[in-house]
């Protein structure tokens, strides 16, 4: 309900999850996963486990938890977008929620997972004016509009169970939903005898498809206090279903709101696709003091159903590569609130599945967070930040750096408590 949007002329152009010019074409930009656990460490968590935090990017690793204890998540996000070329800057902030997921345990060593977070997300702005002196002299002030908005989220239910103690399997039931909204206008500002035109291209979209995992935990060392994680994960590839609505429309006023007429109207499939992905990960823990992580991502986007209008964007083999580590002085410390925190740091380097003039459009980043102890059990609060830069500052390419600010409250409780003293 906080995201609500009212569709006025002044709110149609803004984007709630993201605003980047490379969200232009397809499922637009790929929203990082996970909660506030796995973001202030680079995105992992293919191969990490830990029965503090809800990690749901590995479907697998919902068992690592205490056996009668249930857990909730709840994140939001803040992005500041900076962006710029050799002839102009742009800056824009978006605000969103991040993620709302619960679990609990089954049976023995099995346990459940319920949540909702994006996908991807679409947002961008262009604006320009005809500058051939030849038309400015005899239509006047003409204006070009292009812009989108939306977004594709996943609502996933998923169960896992871990058997001999070491092997974890997990699978997710994966519900894309949401609206994506492209409009490319053309305003005639100064002469009535135009008529401005308006064209969209209105997404809906609603498909089923499954996300799989699995890890393996084997412990080392003499004192038997480390071990090893490793994972693995893979969500199927799917066209997206649902309805696209292709429309040209016409008016005197440079609104929507006003009286159109309607040029074309037709309605087809969505013509997007969504291929499938690849991850593997390695985790390194010792006790309850530190954590190191390594994950990578594939996908091949190449063969991929996307419309996309230039010549000058195609689509590419996508791969991310994610570290991260994690470092808790001391859990069980009485006297030093500070010892009890928990201290993350990530880094991660992304190439996306766009090319823009041969140019694949990549991404890389760093990440800092913490997580501050509130009262008992594991409750929490992870608070972290995101920044990189997505593109390269030359002829070609538009640099957008961002800094993203999160924060996800974690609650946890144990099911069945008797009380001997209030």
């Amino acid at each position: 309900m906080c995201c609500a949007t009212n569709y006025s002329q002044a709110q149609i152009t803004d984007a709630l999850g993201t605003f980047t010019p490379y969200s232009l074409y397809g499922v637009g930009e790929i929203a990082s996963q996970g909660t506030g656990y796995n973001r202030s460490m680079g995105g992992l968590g293919v191969g990490v486990r830990d029965n503090r935090f809800i990690n749901y990017i590995n479907p697998a690793a919902i068992t690592a938890r205490d056996t009668l204890a249930f857990m909730l998540d709840f994140g939001i996000a803040q992005n500041n977008h900076y962006g710029n070329d050799r002839n102009s800057s742009i800056a824009y902030n978006t605000f969103s929620m991040q993620n709302f997921v619960f679990t609990t345990p089954l049976y023995k060593s099995s346990a459940l997972v319920v949540g909702v977070a994006p996908y991807s997300n679409i947002g961008y702005k262009f604006e320009s004016a005809d500058q051939d002196d030849e038309i400015e002299a005899t239509i006047g002030d003409v204006r070009y509009q292009q812009y989108g908005t939306g977004s594709v989220s996943q609502l996933f239910v998923g169960a896992a169970v871990t058997l001999f103690n070491r092997l974890s399997l997990g699978a997710q039931m994966v519900y894309y939903f949401g609206s994506v909204n492209r409009h490319s206008n053309v305003l005639y500002n100064s002469n009535d005898a135009y008529r401005n035109l308006f064209t969209g291209w209105d997404y809906s979209i609603h498909s089923v498809s499954g996300k799989f995992g699995l890890q393996y935990e084997e412990v080392i060392g003499k004192n038997r206090r480390s071990k090893i994680v490793l994972g693995a994960t893979y969500r199927m590839g799917m066209n997206l279903r649902g309805e696209l609505a292709r429309y040209v429309l016409s008016s005197n006023s440079s609104t929507m709101s006003s009286v159109a007429d309607t040029i074309l109207f037709r309605e087809a499939k969505t013509g997007l696709s969504i291929p499938d992905e690849f991850a593997v990960g390695i985790s390194f823990v010792h006790a309850d003091r530190w954590v190191i992580g390594f994950d990578y991502q594939y996908q091949d986007w190449s063969k991929v159903e996307i419309p996309i209008t230039s010549d000058r964007f195609a689509t590419m083999r996508s791969q991310t590569f994610r570290a991260g580590i994690q470092w808790t002085p001391n859990r069980y410390d009485i006297r030093y609130y500070v010892k009890r925190m928990t201290y993350r740091a990530g880094f991660y380097y992304d190439e996306s599945y766009l090319s823009f003039d041969g140019d694949q459009i990549s991404s890389i980043g760093f990440t800092l967070g913490t997580t501050l102890p509130i009262y008992r059990w594991y409750n929490s609060v992870t608070v972290g930040l995101d920044v990189g830069q997505k593109g390269i500052s030359k002829e070609t390419l538009l640099r957008d750096r961002y800094i993203k600010f999160f924060l996800n409250i974690n609650l946890h409780d144990v099911w069945f408590q008797k009380y001997r003293y209030e």
